[in-house]
């Protein structure tokens, strides 16, 4: 296989905010963008459907990683649109042009397939420049009394766009192939949860180790919290870079009504496995998805968010995404000034404990294109009184 990596300049590195005003004024764009949806009149790549960043645009904004909404049914109300320009593509609103932006171009892996003739892209896709994948496209909770509100992971498998169980030497052999032909640097896995003991961990994690060990990328593994956390210890053993296990919201009331397997489990024993799962793969390698727009109590958000970082887990906030099929479809994202008022209470802590998704090896928490936390993160980086140059003061002769 050809080592040459034809990604777009765009892709190849992410740019660095470069300044304060720079970093707030992308942040704040990009805020609005994962609210509102963006308006497109070109070829684009995106990702339809079912589970994952679910009816998502891919897209580079400033060099910073973009999944946005493109065709849910609010979107026609952005003021927001992607333009062609004479060089490259623009985002404006309402026609004045506010950043460069660059569409990922559709990854090469796209177009081979395994030997049995299963295309690589029903195994893994490209989240610009993360490969992901759910490797059992099956869930427990699916179709019955109780299936997650906001999940769609049965959408896709529906839709026919994925096979219903990924197979460690498939994922290894997609996983090589992305990072050699489009420039992947690492990899994400779920799954949906199983009625077993350990919720599907130990074969989310052997997928991770046959990826790891054929393409060398870094891996994060994603699972519910395990009866017996031997199962995260597996996991670590395996080689696994980190962990995702996700109670998508603090507030016990909402978790009740959006996701009832896991408020039987209770939020305190996801505070234990997390504890557990920071003491085998390090502070800021354990993540979870932390959901804004379901009713909750933002002060409830903050207090758990908190409450994670302190026990060394990323807080990996994101605005809901309403996915197409689930039983939010109908729901309306939440307000850009309303993740802001909680991520901007958010990120100063994380950065004060040190956790920060620069710092985090693989998955969602390094990724960053579905949150607002990391554009944050570095804008508040770049305001911090270290990074401030100061003008030496000679003293008169």
């Amino acid at each position: 296989m050809s080592k040459e990596v034809t990604v777009s300049a765009a892709n190849q590195v992410r740019s660095e905010i470069r300044s304060p005003e720079d970093g707030e004024r992308l942040s704040a764009l990009i805020l609005d963008l994962q609210t509102k949806g963006l308006q497109i009149t070109t070829e684009f790549e995106r990702r339809p459907g079912g589970a994952g960043p679910s009816d998502a645009g891919m897209i580079w904004v400033e060099g910073q990683p973009l999944t946005v909404p493109v065709d849910a049914s609010f979107v026609t109300d952005t003021p927001y649109s992607l333009e062609a320009e004479d060089v490259g593509f623009g985002i404006y609103r309402d026609g004045t042009r506010l950043a460069s932006a660059a569409p990922a171009d559709r990854p090469r892996f796209y177009g081979m397939s395994t030997s049995d003739g299963t295309p690589y892209w029903q195994i893994a896709l490209m989240h610009l420049d993360s490969l992901a994948s759910t490797v059992l496209q099956t869930c427990a909770y699916w179709g019955n009394d109780d299936q997650c509100t906001f999940c769609g992971i049965g959408v896709s498998l529906d839709s026919g766009n994925t096979v219903k169980v990924k197979r460690p030497e498939q994922l290894a052999e997609v996983a090589v192939a992305a990072k050699e032909l489009d420039g992947a640097v690492d990899v994400t896995l779920t799954t949906g949860s199983t009625y077993g003991k350990d919720r599907g961990a130990i074969y989310v994690g052997r997928c991770g180790q046959a990826v790891k060990e054929a393409s060398g990328l870094p891996v994060e593994v994603q699972f519910e919290p395990p009866e017996d956390f031997s199962a995260i210890d597996r996991v670590a053993d395996m080689g696994i870079d980190s962990l995702g296990i996700h109670v998508e919201t603090f507030d016990p009331q909402v978790l009740a009504r959006v996701a009832p397997p896991k408020a039987r489990t209770g939020i305190e024993r996801y505070f234990e496995a997390w504890e557990h799962a920071v003491g085998r793969f390090g502070e800021g390698q354990v993540s979870t998805y932390v959901i804004l727009g379901m009713g909750e109590d933002p002060e409830l958000i903050i207090e758990g968010c908190k409450r994670a970082a302190d026990i060394g887990v990323y807080p990996f906030i994101v605005p809901l995404r309403p996915v197409p099929g689930s039983l939010m479809s109908d729901v309306s994202p939440p307000s850009s000034a309303y993740t802001e008022r909680i991520a901007r209470q958010v990120a100063p802590y994380l950065i004060e404990r040190g956790i920060t998704a620069d710092a985090v090896a693989a998955g969602c928490a390094r990724c960053q294109a579905c949150s607002p936390l990391g554009s944050i993160e570095q804008s508040l980086k770049l305001n911090s009184p270290s990074n401030r140059k100061l003008i030496p003061v000679v003293e008169a002769s």
